[in-house]
């Protein structure tokens, strides 16, 4: 079946997948390309220089200019705004336009604003009237003016350290490969209260290295990133940090609210600390010295390479 084009649209482009429906008053340029199966609601216009994947949804009212590149399975809802052109004049125009990428399967709601040269991660959902003024991680969801990150989708809500017993084995509500909440020895009397552990029993790993990071600005994004041999204990020895982990099935975050709880990750799991409160201290402890090589960087990266060893 050829794709459906409706009489009062112009479709000027050649490239357009099979199932693809062009409703009413709808202008697509020639150099335009669409994938399969999309749906491109009244009143949307698709510049030169932009990519659709397959199963697209555009509603109406939106534009998409030309530096814009939407992979499969996206949802951009009705008058949507992208932009191009950080300092727009009018009759000047930009030798090349910034590179805008909406991944496979996010969702963008109604009435969000996406500022030029920012990517929006795999299944991200960004929420109505959202101003997007950085990169958005995958699976985040963000909303706000400007938009920050308020959680993951699909993630299990693991709840705060403070709110778990204190025994040493992990919870039944932790969900993800490896991970464990680990108490701490907690003293307190008059004079105060006292946190400690000892090696090699409170950890299953001897650290050799040791970083505090604080100062953290509450709508920045720290982690994202996971190890190949490296094993860490995160403790939020004060304020509070917002901790996402994954393995490839699961993915669950937890408030470190509390200096005698901490939470044990394991190598290839996937980790992301994010909503630091403004006087947050957290302290990691890792089993190994500082190597780049370790890092795994991009969520792309760590899934195939973690599916593959899963595999093996």
């Amino acid at each position: 079946m050829s794709h459906q084009v409706h009489p009062t649209a112009l479709c000027e482009s050649t490239s357009i997948g099979a199932d693809t429906r062009v409703w009413a008053f709808v202008h697509v340029f020639p150099q335009a390309r669409i994938g399969r199966d999309c749906n491109l609601c009244d009143h949307v216009l698709v510049e030169n220089d932009v990519v659709l994947g397959d199963r697209v949804t555009v509603k109406s009212g939106v534009q998409l200019w030309d530096g814009i590149e939407i992979e499969d399975d996206v949802f951009i809802g009705p008058n949507a705004t992208f932009t191009n052109d950080p300092f727009p004049r009018s009759k000047a125009h930009l030798d090349a336009y910034p590179r805008t990428k909406v991944c496979r399967g996010a969702s963008i709601g109604a009435n969000a604003t996406i500022l030029p040269g920012i990517t929006i991660g795999e299944n991200a959902m960004v929420g109505a009237g959202a101003v997007v003024t950085r990169s958005v991680p995958p699976n985040a969801i963000v909303w706000g003016n400007p938009a920050r990150l308020r959680g993951y989708v699909g993630a299990e809500d693991g709840g705060g350290l403070s709110e778990l017993p204190d025994r040493a084995s992990a919870p039944d509500e932790i969900l993800v490969s490896g991970v464990r909440a680990i108490p701490l020895t907690n003293v307190r009397d008059l004079r105060g209260s006292l946190a400690a552990g000892e090696f090699p029993d409170s950890l299953p790993f001897e650290p050799k290295r040791f970083f505090f990071v604080h100062g953290v600005p509450d709508s920045r994004v720290r982690g994202e990133h996971a190890h190949r041999n490296c094993h860490q204990f995160l403790v939020c020895v004060r304020g509070s940090v917002s901790l996402l982990v994954e393995d490839e099935e699961r993915r669950q975050q937890f408030e470190l609210d509390s200096p005698d709880h901490g939470v044990y990750v394991p190598p290839m799991i996937w980790a992301v600390q994010y909503r630091y409160s403004a006087d947050a201290v957290l302290l990691v402890l890792a089993s190994d010295p500082y190597d780049e090589n370790d890092y795994i960087r991009t969520y792309e990266a760590w899934r195939e390479e973690r599916t593959g060893k899963e595999s093996v």
